[in-house]
């Protein structure tokens, strides 16, 4: 394509600039073929002409679309050139805050120098399974890119990680091991992914050190091995480590900082494990000091050495090994501070007792003297002799900084081998990917051997780089069959020649070294003379003659020749090495034990390792030994080439790290250091071999969707790849700018922008033709709404025109009817005014005559009264005289007849007649009356000590009483001292009269002066009436505030309860989703143990016979937790048998699991001995109760009948307490009949009395309660002696007539099956022994019939207990209320009697209405019995006649065919089954049950339906063993099916219905008044009678839960491939958004292929599962909740992926979520399901979608969308910002400026930082209750169930 074309005006291009590396600019004129000049304007406004090359005339570089710039892909840039990759990273990086991007097959990523939220779990979780294209750029995009060709491709993978000092290697390896430890898991027992990532953390601290450019530096290269099972789970690891900078123990520049471990040590000195090391902080030692800056910012060393020591003992590395290692590392530090003096010029010597030495002696365990002579000496060698040679001061420090070099280089080794040791796994590695963390290509002001060595290897790794690129271009055509022209690419193996082949550099070093003079300068001219002006890599500097140049691939570094050698020796004294061998210290001894060893190239780490021989003195080192010492150069060589082999075994995949700027600032970028960075690690070259050829690359569906705008109608053809090769034919006229492949077209560089270029200009071309109609149409619609408007005023003008008038007229009327109504209104008022007066006069004469009759009326009335009590006192003592005189008349009379008669007595005694009269028999009567006083006397004296005893204890009783007596006589004399009272105040109410007068008087003159103070005090009031009003408008005013303030307050109110009702709910969901993520928990550990039983069940052949023995007293929580039935069990086991063939485990498995079955079986027989032992426990101590309780149960009735005599002599004693009292009141009152207080002495005897005959009447109740007792006690010990032998017989009857002998006999044969007996040791057919287990089997059940009856006598004599202990608590309580009463006066004790009387009277009727409704239940379910066996007996009696008929009759006698109705059964709503069918209920109702021809065909629930109808009738026959046996079974068979078909969603889905059914039955029938309120009467009849079932309700609400997260998860991995696909990718609205180009990583189609999904797809699936939830019976309450779950998936993983995609960040995107959002709430309005929050949680997608679409440039902007995006964290939606990506160049990006915005205005919000929404959240689910409807005995058994052998009962 001409330049012309190309470089017109408006187009922009880039030329090079100083500061910015590439500048950009804007062409003002066109460009036409021969000019020398380009008129350019620069981005700042100023204008350009820039020159072009006179040579070359090379045109500056093209820029791209603005549409291509911020590509995931530098490959998808239609114009491949460094400007253009600079700027996109730049853009991308700053503005987008992105830091990785592709290049290709390598990922560049940029050091932000900043903690980014993008490492997390939940973005683990989203890269896992993704294609790498899908994504945008990641480190964990390359991981998984990786593990998925491991798993696919069966080939080994490694991920190289190279790039500065600074630019984050390390921490880029450190994500992709986590990833891989994330992701694969550990097959092992430990956790290896945890050892391989707490191998960090070691390797950090001892091998990372700051830098001026780093401050976690690695000072070292690492390839990390991460070994593979063949189930592509972590078994291990392995480590390899290069050329560790030894140099930096002894030596740092300024800013920078030793090995981190160091400073560690120091600042963990207070810890006391470390007092012995006798450290200091880190400015007391030289080693740590010559930085002069020991500290990092945010850096805590004494944290980090925690983290280490941590790290090493999760490595198996030992407390006491780890001591070992920082006592070494403590010694290095000592020995740099000692301190070597002159002694002199040629001789030094370190003073006697140096402390540091010292010390360093004593942790190294070596000899001071020893030490001390060896750093200051050297040992030489010749032919013959052995001297002894003092070095100088400077020698005797380099030779102990060598030292010192050399034991941290050993140590170094030494922990890299324990570590490999730790990681290493016995399991066989099937796979590794390997990690390589490998310094990059480096240049300083002083290069030296390290860097010299650092940039070999680097140059190793482009040229593998080089070599991967060209093979993957060239497979890449050759798989698109375009024909393949030869790439010319940079190969730099001239230069690898020149370092590595003969007489190359490291061969004429090693060379020198050999030599016994060498030195660098000879080295220098050997160099000089072997490749100067013969190689053109190879320079020598002007002004130097001791260094030289090298081209590298990357840059010309001139390296220093001083210390070549040196470090290329390695050297280290022979003697002091032989000190440290004979330490007593073993891990010194264990570091130094393979010195003398020749170092193999697979050894461990080079220039780690002194290669001296140890030889005695007098032994003449050999030639070959001297050979096999490895110099640092050639080990590093041989391990280079070792790495380059393994790195060309696997699939290489590329990460360059990219150090931003030298200042470590967060998200600043130099464009500079960048590019040289940029052209030092590959990138460029892999964007020039890709620009070389046809970097551009489009599927044909991707063009076609693309560049439809630019074809015609009649140009589309239904063959698209037909269509696209027609019109890029006319488009593009070259055809070598583009080739058509297999499944892609291939453009040149540049192509793809030119076709932009065609697009643009037609979709502007368009826009203005759309402009142009546009305007057209809104000026005819302006034009008509002028029109329209003029016609509009015209009428209202008018209108308003004859509006004024028939105004002015409607007023003249007005005017006139005022006048008329006004006049009339005077008259009136005035008329009115007279009326009122007269009224007014005649109301208050009339008033005043009705008021003076009514005077007269009432003194008439109050004379009558006095005179009627005046009469009726005069006649009251006319009778009391008259009475009292009729009285002494009669007492006299009576008086004098009593002396008369016994004036007449006296006589007749006196004769002696009489007296013998009298005397006659006395002697008699004596003797008789002798012998009874005798019986009388010894009675007596019984009585007197059983009266002694009663007066004891109611001696205080009496006390009691005689002080309230005292009380109240003291409260008489208070009421007489009242009465002397009164007189007092007579005399004073006298006084006061007197006072009143006087007032009076005064009274007058103040009312005189009060009328004349009135009048003043009027006028005063008229004015605070005024000021009253405004007072009140006041008021009202304030009133008002406080009524809007009480609404605020109110409103605030109501919000604040609103939020903590809200608040109260979300700590319920919480506190129920952790209760529901437990069961999971316990889930996966039950099919955990599951397996781990399977694996235990196929190492064990053959299973020992016997049947294993079960408790049958296991409780319900018991059965919970059993899991196994033996149902379940023998399928199982015969699993077991079948599987046991397959392939052979790992035989270190097989022992280990082998082991633990044993150690179980003995803990199984252990807890069994245990068990039997405490039932034997358990039956002696029931046996000594049993005993106990009788005595006891004696020992009770006597102390109640002692209990009954105390309370019958109380009474008695009461009594008479009572008659005294009665006896003293009644004497006062006879003595004081007139005194004050008499009637209330009345009152208290008459209550006195009242509760007199209430004491006899409970002295009968006890008498009779007595009586009873007794009785019972003696039918008690005849029914004991009595019970036994007619329990035996009615059991032995009742099994009998039941046939159940046998039935108990087999259950109990099966339920105590231990080691199977032996019958033929009782006799050949073991029928005594059959006959033995029977009686013991029919005195079990007589021993429980005894027990139950037991139990009922046991439960009589504790309601006698009761109502006994009920009279005593009535009995205190009358004699409380009695005492009360004496307390109270006599009006209060007369209405509490009356209240006490009627709450007795209430609580007994209340009692006896509660025994009738009893009572009525009672009638009313044995009338239901009476009519239930009436049906029976009337059916019977019908057989009966039948029967009866004689056979000559039915043979001979002809029968008419009759219609006999039968009557239908009336069936309960049970189903009966014997106990030897439960496992063929479970097998066909759960285990072989289809679920699909329950759902179609029967009605829902009904599995569990008949499980609870089964279940009413082992609770029915009371039989709690089949209860449990039945529940435990179904709860087990349900988990076991779901187990087997957990990914069946239709099954899953049937069960959860089935479970949640059966709960509502449980709770239904449970008897619960909260659930029978919900039932019919007869539903209510079917309740359970015997039996709690809430525990097992407990059970299987969270097996229901279970369920519903296996629902869930079955739904997600459904819906989950579907999500991104119909959501995001698949356009549902044709056209609007358009496809992007695409670089080498290639994201996933937009378009829809055939195969994909798309919404329909997803609508189609959420109706299948809302179908198939209907058809199943599901509670809609439940279906709701699932679709709620269904909902927040689909949003999650929607979001989520949006989130991490900036390909689909665009305006149309927004467009296309929100359409299928609509369509989504669609569905839910048409399953009327929008009630369920479903929507809600849509609503951060819905928000994003909103966010990709609004404006997004002023402030006012940013307020609608922080307003707006209120379900979007500040990071979603700064993200979302950030990502947006213009699709079409008439979009525009989000600037920086309103990003930051945004932040500042979202800074107060408080949520979570984190980024993607967790899609495993499951919302915690609830089961409301949902009576059933159906009855349950009209539920018919379906013959397809198989289930004949259930009966209706």
């Amino acid at each position: 394509m001409a330049a012309s074309e190309l470089y017109t005006k408006y187009a922009r291009v880039w030329i090079p600039d100083v500061e910015e590396v590439w500048k950009s600019a804007e062409l003002t004129k066109d460009y036409k073929q021969g000019d020398t000049v380009l008129h350019l304007h620069l981005e700042d406004g100023t204008e350009l002409e820039h020159k072009l090359d006179p040579k070359t005339k090379n045109l500056p570089h093209l820029r791209n679309p603005d549409i291509l710039v911020g590509e995931n892909d530098l490959t998808a840039l239609s114009y491949l050139h460094e400007p253009a990759v600079l700027h996109n990273l730049k853009v991308r990086f700053i503005d987008s805050k992105l830091i990785y991007t592709y290049c290709g097959i390598v990922l560049v990523a940029i050091n932000p120098y900043e903690n980014l939220p993008i490492y997390g779990t939940d973005i683990i979780n989203a890269y896992s399974g993704q294609n790498m294209g899908d994504m945008d750029p990641h480190i964990f995009a390359v991981a998984e890119e990786a593990y998925k060709q491991m798993a696919r491709d069966e080939r080994n993978q490694s991920i190289i990680v190279s790039g500065e000092s600074g630019a984050g290697k390390t921490v880029s390896a450190k994500y992709a091991m986590r990833y891989f430890a994330t992701v694969s898991g550990s097959a092992s027992e430990a956790n290896v992914e945890e050892k391989v990532l707490a191998s960090n953390p070691i390797m950090e601290s001892i091998g990372n050190a700051k830098t001026t450019r780093n401050d976690n530096s690695s000072r070292f290269g690492k390839y990390i091995e991460i070994g593979f099972d063949k189930k592509y789970h972590i078994i291990g690891a392995n480590m390899r480590t290069y050329l560790l900078e030894k140099s930096r123990v002894v030596f740092q520049a300024d800013e920078e900082r030793n090995y981190h471990i160091f400073y560690q040590l120091c600042g963990s000195t207070h810890l006391p494990e470390f007092k012995d090391l006798k450290l200091g902080p880190a400015d007391s030692f030289h080693y740590t000091k010559q930085g002069r800056n020991p500290v990092i910012d945010g850096v805590d060393d004494a944290k980090e050495m925690f983290t280490t020591r941590n790290a090493f003992s999760l490595l198996g590395i030992n407390e006491s090994y780890q001591i070992g290692i920082f006592q070494v590392l403590a010694a290095i530090l000592h020995l740099g501070n000692v301190e070597v003096k002159d002694r002199d010029s040629d001789s030094s010597n370190i003073p006697p007792n140096n402390s540091h030495l010292t010390i360093f002696c004593d942790l190294m365990g070596v000899t001071y003297k020893d030490m001390s002579h060896w750093l200051c000496h050297k040992k030489l060698k010749t032919a013959t002799e052995t001297y002894i040679k003092p070095i100088p001061k400077l020698q005797a420090v380099n030779a102990r900084d060598a030292l010192s070099k050399h034991i941290y280089a050993k140590l170094f080794s030494w922990i890299v081998d324990h570590v490999n040791e730790a990681l290493h796994s016995t399991v066989k590695q099937h796979s590794f990917i390997g990690v390589l963390d490998i310094y990059g290509f480096e240049t300083f002001e002083i290069n030296s051997f390290e860097q010299f060595c650092i940039n070999y290897a680097n140059e190793k790794l482009q040229q593998q780089f080089n070599m991967h690129v060209f093979k993957l271009e060239q497979e890449e055509y050759m798989k698109e069959q375009i024909p393949w022209t030869l790439i010319d690419f940079y190969d730099n193996q001239p230069c690898i020649n020149l370092i590595e082949a003969k007489l190359g550099v490291l061969d004429l070093l090693d060379e020198e070294c050999r030599m016994p003079k060498g030195s660098d300068d000879t080295w220098a001219q050997k160099l000089y003379n072997t490749h100067l002006k013969k190689c053109v890599l190879f320079e020598k500097p002007r002004m130097s003659n001791k260094a030289f140049i090298i081209q590298h691939f990357a840059d010309k570094v001139e390296y220093q020749c001083e210390g070549f050698l040196e470090k290329n020796k390695d050297t280290v004294n022979e003697e002091q090495i032989n000190v440290l061998k004979a330490s007593k210290f073993d891990l010194l001894v264990e570091l130094f034990q393979g010195e003398g060893k020749v170092t193999s190239p697979t050894g461990p780490p080079p220039g780690g390792r002194t290669r001296l021989s140890i030889k005695p003195d007098k032994a003449r080192p050999s030639q070959s030994s001297k050979e096999h010492k490895m110099t640092v150069g050639l080990q590093f060589r041989n391990s280079l080439q070792l790495l380059m082999e393994t790195l060309n075994a696997t699939t290489p995949h590329y990460v360059r790290c990219i150090k931003p700027n030298d200042y470590k600032f967060p998200f600043t970028f130099d464009p500079k250091r960048a590019v040289q960075q940029l052209r030092a690690c590959g990138v460029l070259e892999t964007i020039r071999i890709s620009a070389a050829g046809f970097p551009s690359r489009w599927t044909y569906q991707e063009f076609f969707s693309r560049y439809r705008v630019l074809m015609k109608q009649k140009d589309v053809l239904t063959d698209k790849k037909l269509t696209c090769k027609n019109v890029l034919e006319k488009l593009v006229q070259d055809p070598d700018k583009y080739q058509f492949g297999k499944t892609k077209i291939f453009f040149r560089a540049g192509q793809v922008a030119y076709l932009e270029k065609l697009r643009a200009d037609k979709l502007r071309a368009a826009c203005i033709r759309i402009q142009k109609t546009i305007r057209c149409w809104l000026a005819r619609k302006k034009y008509l709404r002028m029109k329209s408007a003029a016609i509009s005023i015209q009428r209202y003008v008018r209108g308003y025109q004859a509006r004024c008038l028939a105004k002015f007229l409607r007023r003249t009327r007005a005017a006139i009817i005022i006048q008329k109504y006004q006049r009339m209104y005077v008259e009136r008022k005035r008329y009115k005014r007279q009326q009122a007066a007269a009224l007014a006069i005649q109301c208050i004469l009339r008033a005043y005559m009705a008021r003076q009759q009514y005077q007269a009326l009432l003194r008439e009335h109050k004379a009558i009264i006095i005179q009627k009590w005046v009469r009726g006192w005069l006649a009251r003592q006319w009778y009391k005289r008259s009475l009292a005189a009729i009285v002494y008349l009669q007492c006299c009379v009576r008086r004098m007849r009593a002396k008369r008669e016994l004036k007449k007595l006296k006589i007749e005694a006196r004769s002696v007649e009489h007296f013998k009269k009298l005397n006659i028999g006395m002697e008699n009567k004596i003797m008789q009356l002798q012998r009874k006083i005798d019986e009388q006397n010894k009675e007596n004296r019984a009585m007197s000590e059983r009266l002694s005893n009663l007066e004891i204890s109611h001696t205080a009783e009496s006390e009691r009483l005689r002080g309230e007596l005292n009380r109240l006589r003291g409260a008489e004399e208070e009421a007489r001292n009242n009465a002397n009272r009164i007189t007092t105040l007579l005399e004073e109410l006298a006084r006061l009269r007197k006072e009143l007068e006087a007032t009076r008087t005064e009274k007058k003159t103040i009312e005189d002066w009060a009328d004349t103070y009135r009048h003043e005090m009027e006028a005063m009031v008229s004015e605070l009436k005024d000021q009253n009003n405004l007072l009140k408008n006041e008021k009202n005013d304030l009133n008002r505030m406080i009524q809007e303030q009480g609404q605020l307050m109110a409103e605030k109110m109501q919000k604040a309860l609103e939020e903590e009702t809200k608040q109260l709910e979300n700590d319920l969901n919480e506190e129920r989703s952790r209760y529901q993520n437990l069961l999971t928990e316990h889930l996966r550990l039950e099919e955990r143990y599951e397996d781990l039983k399977e694996e235990v069940s196929l190492t064990v052949t053959v299973p020992k016979p016997g049947h294993r023995r079960t408790d049958s007293t296991h409780s319900s929580n018991e059965s919970e937790c059993t899991y196994n039935s033996e149902f379940a069990e023998s399928e199982e086991s015969s699993r077991g048998r079948e599987d046991v063939t397959k392939a052979a485990l790992d035989m270190s498995l097989f022992l280990k699991l082998q082991k633990r079955v044993t150690e179980l079986e003995q803990e199984k027989q252990s807890l069994q001995n245990e068990l039997d032992r405490k039932e034997e426990q358990f039956q002696r101590a029931r046996a000594r109760d049993d005993e106990d309780h009788k005595k006891a149960r004696g020992a009770e009735l006597e102390y109640e009948s002692l209990k009954r005599q105390e309370l019958e002599s109380e009474n008695k004693k009461l009594k008479h307490d009572l008659n005294q009292m009665r006896q003293s009141l009644t004497g006062n009152a006879g003595a004081g009949m007139a005194a004050p207080g008499s009637p209330a002495y009345k009152v208290l005897l008459d209550q006195l009395n009242s509760s007199n005959e209430e004491l006899e009447v409970r002295k009968e109740e006890v008498l009779i309660l007595r009586s009873q007792l007794v009785s019972q006690k003696e039918a008690m010990q005849h029914k004991e002696t009595m019970t036994e032998p007619i329990t035996y017989a009615e059991d032995l009857k009742n099994l009998n007539d039941a046939g159940e002998v046998t039935q108990a006999y087999m259950g109990l044969k099966e339920t105590n099956r231990a080691p199977t007996p032996d019958y033929r040791e009782l006799n050949e057919d073991g029928e005594l022994w059959l006959v033995y287990e029977g009686l013991k089997e029919t005195n079990r059940l007589l021993e429980s019939q005894l027990q139950s009856q037991k139990k009922t006598y046991d439960n009589e004599v504790e309601a006698l207990r009761g109502e006994l202990q009920s009279m005593k608590e009535e009995n205190n309580r009358q004699q409380q209320l009695l005492a009360q009463n004496l307390q109270l006066p006599p009006e209060a004790r007369i209405e509490a009697s009356l209240q006490h009387e009627i709450t007795r009277l209430t609580n007994e009727n209340l009692d006896l209405m509660e025994q009738l409704e009893k009572q009525d239940k009672t009638v009313r379910k044995l009338k239901k019995q009476l009519k239930v066996f009436a049906k029976k007996i009337g059916e019977l009696e019908v057989g009966g006649q039948v029967e009866n008929v004689s056979p000559g009759q039915t043979v001979d006698e002809p029968i008419r065919p009759v219609n006999i109705p039968r009557k239908e059964k009336d069936f309960q709503g049970m189903l009966e089954y014997k106990r030897e069918d439960e496992l063929k209920l479970v097998k066909n109702l759960i285990l072989e049950l289809k679920p699909r021809g329950v759902a179609v065909n029967l009605i829902p629930g009904l599995p569990a339906y008949i499980l609870f109808m089964c279940l009413r009738h082992a609770d029915y026959l009371n039989d709690d063993q089949k209860v449990r046996t039945l529940l435990t079974s179904t709860i087990n068979s349900i988990k076991k099916i779901l187990k087997k078909k957990g990914d069946d969603f239709e099954t899953v889905s049937f069960w959860l219905s089935n479970t949640c059914r059966f709960l509502h039955c449980l709770k239904q029938y449970s008897g619960e008044e909260a659930f029978m309120k919900h039932n019919t009467q007869k539903q209510n009849d079917h309740c359970l009678t015997n039996f709690d079932l809430a525990e097992y309700r407990q059970v299987l609400s969270d097996l229901a839960i279970q369920i519903y997260q296996q629902l869930i998860k079955c739904m997600e991995n459904i819906l989950q491939p579907m999500i991104v696909s119909g959501m995001l990718e698949h356009e549902t609205i044709q056209g609007v958004s358009g496809v992007k180009p695409t670089g080498l990583r290639k994201r996933t189609s937009s378009i829809a292929d055939e195969g994909t999904y798309t919404l329909d797809s997803i609508l189609r699936q959420l109706n299948s599962f809302h179908s198939t939830m209907c058809q199943h019976g599901t509670d809609p309450e439940l279906i709701k909740q699932v679709v709620k779950q269904q909902f927040y998936i689909i949003g999650a993983v929607t979001l989520n992926n949006l989130l991490l995609r900036k390909d689909m960040c665009s305006w149309s995107k927004g467009m296309q979520i929100r359409y299928n959002v609509s369509q989504l709430e669609e569905w839910l309005r048409d399953k009327n399901l929008m009630t369920c929050g479903a929507k809600e949680t849509l609503e951060p997608l819905i928000q994003a979608a909103q966010l990709l679409q609004v404006k997004k440039k002023t402030d006012e902007d940013a307020e609608a969308i922080c307003s707006m995006c209120n379900a979007l964290t500040t990071a979603q939606i700064v993200k979302v910002l950030n990502l947006y990506t213009p699709v079409n160049e008439f979009e525009e990006r989000v600037s920086i400026t309103f990003i930051r915005t945004i932040q500042t205005r979202l800074r107060d919000r408080k949520e979570s930082p984190q980024l993607l929404m967790d899609t495993k959240m499951i919302y915690p689910v609830t089961f409301p209750f949902n009576p059933s409807t159906v009855a349950l005995e009209t539920i018919q058994l379906p013959s397809s169930l198989n289930l004949s052998f259930l009966t209706r009962v």
